[in-house]
């Protein structure tokens, strides 16, 4: 598995755009932020904090921004994440925000984004030796 991952990774080296591993730094970023933004915080104390919301979904709509300027070839060779999900959420927080479900970004946060810090940060990693 980690083989194959490497593989698909030296594919992305080949195919991406110079301005493509910034985009990758972009979204590492921006999730790490929504991250901090609800460190030692509960869904109780979240639900309730519109500052906070706002601030998470900020970031989120710049993850699904950059992720979308990234090439197709660039998405076909890191297979690994989530592409279509992560345009789609950032669709529907720019173009459907009054349908905007608050739970559903606070499971982004505790579920979808740890897990997309991991796999940008190895794709970072082998982008970058």
């Amino acid at each position: 598995m980690i083989y194959v991952v490497k593989q698909f990774l030296t594919l992305a080296k080949l195919f991406m755009q110079p301005r493509e591993k910034n985009y990758l730094m972009d979204m590492l970023n921006a999730a790490k932020l929504a991250q901090d933004f609800v460190a030692d915080v509960n869904w109780e104390a979240f639900e309730i904090d519109l500052m906070r919301q706002a601030a998470v979904t900020r970031q989120i709509e710049i993850i699904g921004e950059a992720a979308r300027r990234i090439s197709t070839e660039t998405h076909a060779a890191i297979p690994n994440i989530p592409w279509h999900k992560i345009i789609g959420m950032r669709n529907r927080l720019i173009h459907e925000y009054e349908d905007l479900d608050i739970e559903t970004i606070w499971n982004t946060i505790q579920i979808a984004l740890p897990q997309l810090i991991i796999v940008l940060e190895k794709t970072i990693e082998t982008i970058e030796s």
